[in-house]
């Protein structure tokens, strides 16, 4: 996909090892663990750091979208954004000795923003998804902040957000009005943090006496008046800290929809540039299409064979594509191409190797033609798929993306998504057939459906069939084999 060597270009400096540190960063440019991206990254990075930083920030905004479509509450989001950012996002906290790890984990997340800037600009409706799941992501590391940074962070970027605070003399002249205006909202905010938290009025008042106020023109607050948590006196408003993350996403939302407009129209710079326009298109074809890596070296496989693929031990685990198409080859013992594609490579993926799966296939096909038959039209297909046969190329499974972008099937094909190409009946009997009964359940799944939000109706299901686990990430699926082996590990973890 990108060019591997480094290539010599006229003006630019030229580097071996991609990195380039400098002391001063940690004071200026990543002095926080929270950032607006108002300075663009000018070190040179390898082609492999920008793909993959791209698509590592790529899989939180992905996990964070689902999130929306399932209507979770930030609090919910964070417990399963959480994990994701340690694993592919890190900011860590500063300490003696660490001083290198920190701005090489600044520097990606600097970078990775800025690299999906030049994805997600392309399009009005690309840009309004980038905005939302980038400022809910800004939301979520604020709130993981200890108070003292949070602090930090806004005495730091005052100058972009133009705060002022209220002083003690003004703040006791109209304690009374800003106690009745923003008490309540106060109140649930800190509920929110502290589920556990019981507050009474009397509390409550002593603590709007500690809060801190933010004054601020009227013009700057319109979209802070429908949640009745602010007072409003001669043209301006007055918004405890508290409540201070909101009006830090809205400048957030602004300075990156201002920027995503000035990217956009620096797009044509790069028409020549023959090694990051593949590497920007792929990325920004499907804002889902982050590949899932199949683990060769999983531990659950030694079961995987061509009879214990039939087994109810295995195929409970299937999401439901993969259900419909063994369902469909046990009854007609055959699949069309697009079928057997599919099918094969998602069992290629939970481990049945070539062996098994020359037998599975020729056992499957043997009601209706004869093994001479089988060798001679189906066995150099399936070797392929292996690497064996051909370019004897490393095929994988297919993701969701890859199958919601094929032909939707006709009456004599399997293949494809059952979300979107079953009609409800028969989409509301296999869900049965999985064990969910519940109408107010079915009925949340076919929402999801109606929305054409296929991978989020999947993800509905594995929750469903999977509450009751220990362990369960409620994470978005978007491959069929991500949603077997989670469904394995939860079962194995229990």
């Amino acid at each position: 996909m990108i060019r591997q060597t480094k290539r010599r270009t006229a003006g630019r400096r030229n580097f071996e090892n991609g990195m380039i540190f400098q002391s001063s960063k940690l004071d200026k440019l990543y002095s926080h663990r929270l950032s607006f991206y108002d300075i663009p990254p000018l070190d040179e990075i390898t082609l492999e750091e920008f793909e993959l930083w791209a698509i590592d920030r790529l899989k939180v905004l992905i996990e964070i979208e689902s999130c929306i479509a399932r209507s979770k509450s930030v609090k919910e989001m964070e417990s399963i954004i959480k994990p994701l950012l340690s694993k592919y996002l890190p900011i860590s906290t500063l300490s003696k000795g660490n001083e290198k790890q920190i701005e090489l984990e600044r520097k990606k997340d600097h970078y990775s923003h800025f690299i999906l800037r030049l994805v997600f600009c392309r399009s009005e409706d690309l840009r309004k998804k980038f905005i939302k799941t980038e400022s809910i992501l800004f939301k979520i590391r604020y709130n993981l902040m200890q108070p003292k940074e949070q602090t930090n962070f806004i005495n730091d970027n005052n100058d972009k957000l133009n705060w002022s605070y209220i002083n003690n003399e003004e703040k006791e002249q109209m304690f009374e009005q800003l106690f009745n205006a923003t008490g309540s909202a106060i109140r649930s905010q800190l509920i929110m943090d502290n589920e556990n938290l019981s507050i009474n009025n009397e509390q409550l008042r002593q603590h709007v006496k500690m809060e801190n106020f933010i004054k601020l023109p009227f013009e700057k607050i319109p979209h802070l008046l429908s949640a009745r948590s602010i007072f409003i006196r001669n043209g301006e408003g007055y918004i405890p800290t508290t409540l201070q993350i909101n009006l830090l996403v809205r400048e957030f939302q602004n300075m990156l929809e201002n920027n995503l407009i000035k990217t956009f129209q620096s797009l044509p710079r790069l028409d020549e540039d023959d090694r990051l326009l593949p590497v920007l298109n792929s990325l920004s074809r499907n804002f889902a299409s982050v590949q899932y890596e199949v683990d060769s070296n999983n531990e659950n496989v030694g079961d995987i064979n061509s009879q214990s693929i039939l087994t109810n031990e295995i195929t409970k685990h299937y999401p439901l594509c993969g259900k419909h198409l063994q369902k469909t080859l046990s009854v007609n013992h055959h699949l069309r191409y697009q079928g057997r594609q599919q099918l094969g490579l998602f069992l290629k993926g939970i481990g049945l190797n070539i062996d098994e799966a020359l037998k599975f296939w020729s056992n499957q096909f043997s009601a209706n033609m004869t093994m001479e038959k089988f060798n001679k039209e189906y066995k150099y297909n399936i070797r392929h798929n292996y690497g064996l046969e051909g370019a004897r190329n490393k095929y994988r499974p297919w993701d969701c993306a890859t199958i919601l972008s094929k032909p939707k099937p006709n009456k004599q094909e399997a293949h494809g998504c059952p979300y979107r190409d079953l009609n409800l009946d028969s989409l509301v009997s296999n869900l049965n057939d999985m064990g969910i009964n519940d109408q107010k359940d079915i009925n949340g799944v076919i929402e999801h459906v109606n929305k054409n939000e296929y991978t989020v109706a999947c993800t509905k299901v594995f929750e469903l069939t999977h509450k009751n686990m220990k362990g369960n990430e409620n994470l978005h699926i978007n491959h069929p084999n991500l949603y077997f082996d989670r469904s394995r590990q939860l079962e194995k973890s229990s």
